[in-house]
């Protein structure tokens, strides 16, 4: 552990005042960077749940955040014990976020990011064009104040504003990959997630990761460098994910399956040199079928089981039998667990399933007709699901709607009538509830 003094090298020197993050000024910032170098646990831990809170604010990033990141990256490498795996974990949220819900199993596309994202030049030029043409004085008063906070260098665009921070952490990584060969396996684990997020430098950090790998005995790390080898790679390196997937700890095994059928849906001109679809598939359900693991990856907050649907819904494509696969994405969802990103996982795997698998109709299709995967779907469906699930957001989720957009039943009973299920004490005709209805009588 080094002196905070070198932790915090340069900190000073920053205009914190002017910068700013979820709550104004930044000016609180350096305080917080101290405590967390400091020797008084209760107040690292709580100047991190503040830093979590103001420059990565539910996903936001802040003029701040990116002026972070450098001191954030010694405290990984050398700040206190207590406070390393903690500045790891910020420094991912602050580059990607909660990219878990929406880029796995493929990865991050930092091409559609890059090209989305708006950039302060952009934007001052529209502000120079809405304020060339307003008449209204009281319109031209914020028209000019959106310009002064944006040229004062606060990002507009949230996506351009996440970036910078994403690329400031970029920046850092030929410092952080030494982490891969940290003694405590927490920071190795933490350091490998990190890494599966930047397909840009993926040729500098394969190797280390691959290093990892070699001599890893821990079964979380090992399965978190297999999903990040698995995310960065466009081919299998010497055969190593092959290889796992004979793995003597089960989560491995599931990390090699996860990590080739990124892969093999990828970058198809690999596929020759990969184990078969079906292969794949039986490993991946074969883990889903069981129980949640107590040790997992961070991957997808931990709810394995989801990341295991969306991996077996993607080798469909590439199945000789894709009902099959189907029958064995089945055997997955009971497992699938409540997180604190997604609060009904199951009802959003529903939805994912039914966008894949059923096309929009204006008449139900008759039960029997469906295939047996199919058939097999909505039947656990309709076990597993409860009444809650197909209320509509904010109290439940999408799933009444997508169930009637491809004219299945949009309701628990309903649906279990629709599969054959005894709806005892239910009225399968009865339309949703009106999840309002108490408010109003209030």
């Amino acid at each position: 552990m080094k002196r905070s003094d070198d932790l915090l090298a340069g900190l000073d020197d920053i205009g914190w005042a002017a910068l700013g993050h979820a709550y104004g000024s930044a000016e609180d910032v350096p305080g917080q960077l101290q405590a967390v170098c400091g020797p008084d646990q209760e107040a690292r831990e709580s100047a991190f749940r503040s830093l979590f809170g103001n420059i990565f604010h539910q996903g936001t990033r802040y003029s701040a955040s990116p002026y972070a990141v450098p001191f954030l990256t010694r405290i990984a490498v050398a700040g206190p014990p207590g406070a390393r795996a903690d500045a790891l974990g910020l420094l991912t949220r602050l580059a990607v976020d909660g990219h878990d819900e929406y880029d796995l199993p493929l990865g991050i596309d930092t091409a559609a990011w890059r090209a989305a994202a708006i950039s302060p030049e952009e934007y001052l030029r529209w502000y120079d064009e809405q304020i060339a043409a307003e008449t209204d004085e009281e319109q031209l008063k914020n028209w000019r104040e959106g310009r002064a906070y944006c040229a004062a260098g606060h990002p507009v665009d949230a996506r351009e504003g996440a970036l910078r921070s994403y690329d400031a952490v970029r920046a850092q990584l030929p410092v952080l990959l030494e982490l891969l060969g940290d003694q405590d396996p927490e920071i190795r684990t933490k350091t490998a997630y990190l890494l599966g997020w930047f397909p840009e430098e993926a040729d500098a950090t394969l190797p280390p990761l691959l290093a990892c790998l070699d001599g890893e005995r821990d079964p979380v790390c090992a399965a978190t460098v297999l999903v990040a080898v698995g995310l960065l790679a466009d081919h299998d390196p010497d055969g190593r994910l092959r290889h796992h997937l004979d793995h003597e700890h089960p989560l491995p095994r599931w990390a090699a399956a996860t990590a080739l059928t990124r892969l093999l849906v990828a970058h198809p001109a690999a596929a020759p040199g990969l184990p078969s679809a079906e292969r794949i598939a039986a490993e991946l359900a074969a883990f889903g079928a069981g129980p949640a693991p107590e040790s997992a990856t961070a991957h997808h907050a931990g709810d394995l089981h989801s990341y295991t649907v969306r991996s077996l819904l993607h080798l469909m494509g590439a199945a000789k039998d894709p009902d099959g696969v189907l029958l064995q994405i089945v055997r997955t969802l009971p497992g699938i667990k409540e997180t604190r990103v997604v609060p009904r996982p199951l009802a959003v795997r529903a939805e994912n399933l039914l966008e894949a698998l059923f096309d929009p109709a204006d008449t139900a299709p008759a039960f029997t007709e469906l295939s047996p995967g199919r058939r097999e779907l909505l039947k656990v469906l309709a076990e597993l699901l409860t009444a809650a699930d197909f209320q509509p957001v904010p109290f439940g989720s999408d799933l009444h709607e997508r169930f009637t957009q491809y004219s299945l039943p949009g309701t628990r009973p309903a649906l279990r009538a629709y599969v054959g299920l005894s709806t005892e004490g239910e009225d399968p005709t009865a339309p949703l509830s009106d999840p309002w209805e108490p408010f109003r009588n209030h």
